[in-house]
């Protein structure tokens, strides 16, 4: 299956610019899973904002 990351654009809330997996969801959430971790689309846009300070 290919990844549509330009659909991914409109609904991505992520917010760290350096990220090589931004737009790409899949590759995203396997590498936030490893961590255990969330990914920001799981969190509202101004919590996501906040995730740096916590």
């Amino acid at each position: 299956m290919e990844c549509i990351s330009e659909k991914h654009k409109k609904l991505c809330n992520c917010t760290y610019e350096p990220c090589p997996r931004k737009y790409k969801c899949c590759e995203c959430l396997h590498c936030h899973r490893q961590s255990g971790e969330l990914p920001a689309c799981f969190f509202s846009k101004e919590f996501e904002l906040t995730y740096d300070s916590l």
